[in-house]
């Protein structure tokens, strides 16, 4: 069955998949390896230590980067629309 644009405009998982599709483009303009990290981690499923091989930096700057894209990512899709 294929899917028509009603289907994907109906659904509410699809406004915040392309709400996070979209503060993820944010990001990957203000930090691109945050961005890089957060793709690899939520997405891919690596570790902090094979994203960190992944990336070669330490597996603290991934720690450290990964925290804050998480909290940049929260509070971009927290805020109001036109904030």
């Amino acid at each position: 069955m294929a899917l028509d644009e009603a289907d994907i405009a109906e659904d509410p998982g699809s406004a915040q998949l392309l709400a996070l599709d979209e503060a993820l483009t944010r990001l990957d303009g203000a930090d691109p390896r945050m961005s890089t990290i957060v793709k690899l981690r939520y997405f891919a499923g690596l570790s902090i230590d094979e994203t960190a091989q992944a990336l070669a930096v330490s597996p603290r700057t991934v720690d450290r980067e990964w925290t804050a894209a998480k909290a940049w990512l929260h509070r971009e899709l927290k805020a109001e629309p036109g904030e």
